[in-house]
């Protein structure tokens, strides 16, 4: 069998949560978190993932990492359907993909060393005897710049930019072929996300990992990914190669998102029009396309009918009814 060149593939990937309320506290409806998702990343790739809070994007990379069960859909995990695998079926599934989590700090036990942290997924999957592991890791610790010294200190000792480059270590020691980056650096001061920024850019290249990169700061995105997905009420709304879609995005939702980075030359300074309206709630969400009322290019076909992802070309794909006529160019470059 030939390797396949997707390391992950989500087909309609559906998650809905249902709710209970009144006096009998009967069922009254569903949160529709996750509201057919298609996605893949091939082999060494990069997918950004951004979106407002609340979009859907953490409860999708819970699904995919099967924290959660999916309603509905298809996850493929290097070909293999994962989707209904639970309990120890489930064991070879999370080897291969680890996840790098928002708060260095809280991901950490606070009670474990630096060593015993690296090493404990080693111990869980039983690899290697007590030697092996720990050469692998002292490996670990050198690769993400952390030194040999530091090894039996404990969390509280390291400063945040150290926790993260151990809960980097960590993800690695397993040799997974897919990492979640959940808002990986969003906790860290600007100098010390680009280290490890660069850090996760190494280490793509020299372990051929592939990353699902989620992060609502559209500059980083841009600096990490090879293709961004646009993610809005539980939905996919736009995916472009990066260069397309930070150069000439098609969705009004998009170009608002990138219309909101803040301009550091004042000269450059634009009249930005903000987003009418409130987010809709995923519980009760507004008939047709899911961004109408915030939109302001909707038409009545926009109310009545809810636009398909398409391709407009060159692999850029938009669910708009008006995507032929996208917006001026958002391109971050032009603000920084």
């Amino acid at each position: 069998m030939t390797e396949d060149p997707r390391v992950l593939e989500v087909q309609n990937l559906v998650k809905h949560f249902p709710f209970r309320g009144g006096v009998l506290t009967r069922r009254r409806g569903v949160v529709r978190a996750v509201d057919g998702v298609s996605l893949a990343i091939p082999r060494g790739g990069t997918l950004g993932l951004v979106g407002e809070s609340g979009c859907g994007k953490s409860t999708l990379a819970r699904l995919i990492l099967r924290l959660l069960a999916p309603t509905g859909g298809k996850i493929l995990l290097n070909g293999w359907d994962v989707s209904d695998l639970s309990g120890e079926r489930l064991r070879p599934v999370r080897r291969d993909v680890q996840m790098i989590f928002q708060d260095p700090y809280a991901s950490l036990n606070p009670r474990l060393s630096a060593r015993t942290i690296v090493a404990e997924p080693l111990v869980n999957y039983g690899v290697g005897d007590r030697g092996a592991r720990e050469e692998r890791v002292r490996d670990l610790f050198k690769r993400v710049g952390l030194r040999e010294e530091q090894l039996d200190r404990y969390p509280h000792e390291f400063s945040g930019g150290q926790r993260q480059r151990i809960g980097i270590a960590r993800a690695l020691a397993l040799n997974p072929s897919l990492i979640i980056a959940d808002e990986p650096v969003s906790a860290l001061d600007v100098s010390i996300q680009a280290q490890i920024l660069n850090l996760l850019a190494d280490l793509r290249r020299e372990f051929d990992l592939s990353y699902l990169f989620i992060s609502h700061d559209l500059s980083v995105v841009e600096h990490v990914s090879d293709t961004v997905a646009v993610m809005y009420l539980g939905v996919i709304v736009e995916v472009a190669p990066r260069d397309a879609l930070f150069g000439l995005p098609l969705h009004p939702y998009t170009q608002a998102l990138l219309e909101s980075v803040p301009t550091l030359n004042p000269r450059l300074k634009k009249q930005r029009q903000p987003l009418a309206g409130d987010v809709p709630s995923p519980s009760n969400l507004p008939s047709g396309c899911r961004f109408r009322k915030r939109c302001p290019r909707a038409s009545a076909e926009c109310e009545a009918r809810e636009p398909p992802l398409t391709d407009s070309g060159d692999g850029h794909l938009v669910a708009c009814h008006f995507a032929g006529n996208p917006g001026p160019s958002s391109s971050l470059k032009a603000f920084l």
